[in-house]
C-alpha cells in the first residue's frame, strides 16, 4: 500500500516538474506573469490633443478584454472628450455612453453628454443628460446653469409652437379682405405676428416719447398702405410685409 502511495506521489511530482519546464521553456526562464494594460500613454496623448497616437493607445486600452474597469473608464473618458474637441460628436456621445454604462455616477460626463446633444441639436436628449447630472450632484455649477438654459429655451420654443400660424390680431373678427388673406397663410400669419412684436419691442426701446411716437405713426401709415394696396395690380403683400420687418429690425434684422 505504501509502495503505491510512493508511486502516485512521484507520478505526481514528475508530472509538476514537466509543467514547470514546459512554462520556462516557452518563455526562456521564469513563467509568464498576468501583463497589466496600461491607460498611461492613451491618458497622456488625450491630454496633449495627439489624435494619431491617441487612436492606437487607447484603442489598446478599450479593446483589451482584460483592461480593468477603473482604466476602461478613464481611456473611454479620454478619448471622448478628444473626439469632442475634435468635433467628431457621435464618437464622443458613443465613448461617453458606455463610459457611464459602467459608471453611472459621473455628474461631470452627463453634462458633457448632455452639451454634445445640444451640438447635436437633440434638446430634449440633452435636457435629459443635465437632469440626470443634477440628481447626482445638485450643486454642479455647469449642469445648473445648462439646464436652467435649456428648460427657457424649450418654454420658448413651445411658446412660439403655440402661437405658429396665427397674426397678432383675432381672425375671427377679421373684416377685410387681406386680414383673410393673412389668415389664410400662416406664412403671411408669423409674418404679421413678427412685425408686431418687433414695432412693440422698438417702440419700448425708444429713447424718448416723441420718438416711440414717430415709430407708431409709421406702423400705422405700413397698415394702412397695405389695407389700401392689397388686390391692386402689381401688388405684392409678402414682400411688402418682409420690408417692413427689415425696415423695423435693420438690414440686418430679417
Amino acid at each position: 500500500m505504501r509502495s503505491q502511495n510512493l508511486i502516485r506521489l512521484s507520478g505526481a511530482v514528475a508530472l509538476c516538474a514537466l509543467s514547470l519546464g514546459a512554462a520556462r521553456a516557452a518563455t526562456g526562464g521564469e513563467p509568464a506573469a498576468v501583463v497589466q494594460v496600461d491607460v498611461a500613454p492613451c491618458l497622456a496623448a488625450a491630454a496633449a490633443d495627439d489624435m494619431d497616437k491617441a487612436g492606437s493607445a487607447c484603442a489598446s486600452v478599450i479593446d483589451n478584454e482584460k483592461t480593468a474597469k477603473a482604466d476602461l473608464v478613464k481611456a473611454l473618458i479620454a478619448r471622448g472628450a478628444l473626439y469632442a474637441r475634435h468635433d467628431q460628436v457621435d464618437r464622443a456621445i458613443a465613448d461617453d455612453s458606455r463610459a457611464l454604462q459602467l459608471d453611472p455616477t459621473l455628474a461631470d460626463l452627463f453634462n458633457a453628454r448632455g452639451e454634445l446633444w445640444l451640438k447635436k441639436g437633440d434638446k430634449p436628449k440633452a435636457v435629459q443628460d443635465f437632469g440626470a447630472a443634477l440628481k447626482i450632484d445638485p450643486n454642479h455649477e455647469k449642469a445648473k446653469a445648462n439646464h436652467k438654459a435649456m428648460a427657457r429655451e424649450l418654454e420658448r420654443i413651445g411658446a412660439q409652437m403655440a402661437v405658429a400660424g396665427k397674426p397678432s390680431f383675432n381672425c375671427r373678427s377679421a373684416a377685410r379682405a387681406v386680414e383673410k388673406a393673412i389668415c389664410a397663410n400662416r406664412e403671411l400669419a408669423d409674418l404679421d405676428r413678427e412685425i408686431f412684436a418687433s414695432n412693440a419691442r422698438v417702440i419700448r426701446e425708444a429713447r424718448n416719447p416723441a420718438e416711440a411716437k414717430t415709430l407708431q405713426r409709421e406702423q400705422d401709415e405700413f397698415i394702412a398702405r397695405r389695407n389700401a394696396g392689397y388686390g391692386r395690380s402689381g401688388y405684392d403683400l409678402k414682400k411688402a410685409m418682409q420690408e417692413r420687418l427689415q425696415r423695423i429690425n435693420g438690414v440686418d434684422g430679417y
